[in-house]
């Protein structure tokens, strides 16, 4: 073989590697109707829908490594628990999370691709919270992206600013925020595992704790999989507590143990910004290195 042909062999041999790993960490956005699609190296990984029939936008399927959801939509006892969701109860009289529009409800107003085909896919969610009779209290924008982790986790980031209308008071109330319903699969009631941060354990030992990040997972068949929320230091009320349930049910949830014991009040034109990692992986929490990954989080 010529150097020049050796050369060509060597060029299209790094181009093809090259091309090989990006196609490996494609993520691409679909906007369909009333949901986007984001799929990771050509497999959906998960929808999240916002449709005007629904309390809220929020995530569906939540495909884990197996391809089956980790995630569940509501189960007989809680209808309300939609997947991956944020919503809130309590607020200024209305309620923004459990079932009846009537009582409450997060419309979304636009929703824009801003990000796609490349190692990560982002967009962006402008909602108002609405009950009828009454002015919309809070309007929120969502920005949320989907990539993949060097280790080969699926990461989701979802950070949302809201802004308040009006002055608002949010009750105590355990129904706040971002939260996931686990698959029963995946649920300590099942044999799963729910670890916080500390290394603490199921719900008896993780419920109104502190901590930055808690994770979920179980077997299913000869494989593990679950799902991990991190919360990110710059949050209000960092690291808020946890309520948390055996069932499969877990949220950081400040407004349960508001502080001083007091209602939560924010004042009109304040916005509130929160930012969650959401990390669905193989294995346990060591093997998914949740720790080094809320290292890394937590400088960004």
């Amino acid at each position: 073989m010529n150097k020049n042909r050796f050369f060509t062999v060597i060029i299209l041999f790094i181009f093809g590697v090259s091309s090989f790993i990006s196609a490996q960490n494609k993520v691409v956005a679909e906007k369909t109707g009333d949901k986007v699609s984001f799929i990771v190296n050509g497999k959906l990984f998960t929808n999240y829908i916002f449709s005007e029939n629904e309390k809220y936008p929020f995530f569906f399927p939540v495909n884990g490594p197996s391809n089956a959801s980790v995630t569940s939509m509501r189960n007989a006892n809680y209808p309300h628990h939609s997947s991956l969701f944020f919503g809130c109860d309590m607020v200024n009289g209305g309620n923004y999370w459990q079932e009846g529009i009537e009582r409450g409800q997060i419309i979304s107003l636009r929703v824009d691709i801003l990000e796609t085909g490349g190692e990560k896919a982002v967009i962006e969610n402008e909602c108002i919270w609405v009950r009828p009779g009454v002015d919309a209290p809070i309007k929120d924008k969502r920005t949320i992206s989907v990539s993949k982790t060097a280790d080969g986790s699926v990461q989701l980031d979802f950070e949302v600013a809201m802004e308040m209308l009006m002055d608002v008071t949010i009750n105590k109330t355990n129904h706040s925020l971002f939260s996931a319903r686990m698959d029963p699969d995946l649920a300590v009631t099942m044999g799963g595992t729910m670890v916080n941060a500390e290394g603490e354990t199921g719900e008896k030992d993780t419920f109104g704790k502190r901590s930055p990040w808690m994770d979920c997972f179980g077997k299913r068949g000869d494989k593990t999989e679950g799902l991990a929320i991190l919360q990110h230091p710059s949050n209000p009320w960092y690291p808020a507590p946890w309520f948390t349930r055996d069932y499969g049910f877990f949220s950081p949830t400040p407004m349960y143990w508001p502080e001083n014991d007091k209602n939560t009040f924010i004042k009109k034109d304040e916005v509130l910004t929160l930012k969650y990692r959401v990390l669905v992986h193989a294995g346990d929490h060591m093997d998914a290195k949740i720790a080094q990954e809320f290292a890394k989080y937590k400088s960004e």
